[in-house]
């Protein structure tokens, strides 16, 4: 019976994430809940979803901003609002340079090399080799400050940077440039193929620049025939 207790205590939460200021949706902001030591990140409609117990408390981070945190008592739909840091010193992101997602992934691996060697990064990093960066994406020191007591929650950050690193180098290729020169797409239009059509990360290791670019025009021919194909479902509230 008491087991049974337990279990019914999990429940499933909704939740979306704000900038404080503009009121805008946040997107790849990581969502780290402390008493079970597991997090993910929210998708690019700035919503997610995740299991909660009451009494849990829930962080939500994002590069540029400081964290916010919210207690479970019953709620069913949870939503953070984000301030943006007065200075930013990994803010600036610069696409299509010379500045690649594994230059920038070796910065941020010197930058954080005590959650490495906490944590033992050797097979966290095992993908693409053993020089590389994350692109930073959300707020490394305030996380790491709450949560770097032991070597396992140095790993739990080194799975955060190498998550943030593959969505840098799907950016760094599959670009709003390259995609409106292939499709014509401008303004929502762009925004909603590129959401709905994103490639992996495994995709963008081995794509050369003409698969990729076959993949998008042959993308775009599906989309014009159903735009709303792979679009994702709005967040239902209670």
């Amino acid at each position: 019976m008491a087991t049974c207790n337990i279990v019914a205590q999990d429940r499933q939460v909704e939740g979306l994430v704000f900038d404080k200021e503009s009121k805008q949706r946040l997107t790849r902001v990581y969502i780290y809940n402390l008493r079970s030591n597991k997090g993910l990140f929210n998708n690019t409609k700035g919503e997610f979803k995740t299991t909660v117990r009451k009494g849990d408390t829930l962080i939500a981070a994002l590069e540029g901003y400081g964290v916010d945190t919210t207690s479970i008592t019953t709620q069913n739909t949870i939503v953070f609002y984000l301030k943006r840091n007065s200075i930013l010193l990994k803010e600036v992101i610069v696409r299509d340079s010379l500045n690649s997602p594994d230059k920038q992934r070796e910065v941020n691996q010197k930058a954080y090399q005590d959650i490495y060697r906490k944590g033992n990064s050797s097979d966290i990093f095992s993908i693409g080799g053993s020089n590389g960066m994350a692109g930073a994406g959300l707020s490394i020191d305030a996380l790491y400050s709450l949560l770097s007591k032991e070597g396992k929650n140095a790993r739990y950050l080194q799975q955060i940077i190498e998550r943030d690193y593959r969505e840098e180098m799907i950016d760094y290729r599959f670009t709003k440039k390259l995609v409106r020169g292939a499709t014509g797409l401008a303004g929502e239009a762009l925004e909603d193929f590129m959401q709905q059509y994103r490639p992996s990360y495994y995709f963008i290791l081995d794509a050369t620049d003409y698969s990729l670019l076959k993949y998008i025009k042959e993308s775009y021919q599906i989309y014009i025939k159903n735009p709303a194909a792979h679009r994702l479902p709005p967040l239902i509230r209670p």
